[in-house]
């Protein structure tokens, strides 16, 4: 397995929007592709940066064809959307993971 992970530090300002546009719009517009197994956003406590807030999105995905076929036909074009109505207000930038082991559990209510 793969986790293709996409840090982002969006300005203060307009974080809110771009939580509420990630979560309604982008994401599921990247789950769509099918090319990746989950994801999981999460939000940076405690970051040095008090006019930015910092998010990390973590995507799994199967296996670098997946991802390679994403970054080919998908992510230039949602990438571009992103850009179009965030230029300017945020700074992101993409590592690749490979999930040596890993063990999720719900925890009891």
């Amino acid at each position: 397995m793969i986790l293709y992970n996409v840090t982002v530090t969006i300005d203060l300002d307009i974080h809110e929007d771009w939580v509420n546009w990630m979560r309604v719009q982008h994401i599921p517009d990247v789950m769509s592709t099918n090319m990746f197994l989950s994801y999981r956003m999460s939000r940076l406590i405690n970051h040095e940066h008090a006019d930015s807030e910092i998010y990390t999105i973590q995507y799994l995905v199967k296996d670098m064809a997946h991802l390679l076929r994403y970054n080919q036909e998908f992510a230039p074009e949602l990438q571009r959307q992103h850009r179009a109505r965030y230029e300017g207000k945020f700074v992101a930038f993409r590592t690749v993971m490979e999930v040596v082991d890993h063990n999720e559990r719900v925890a009891p209510n």
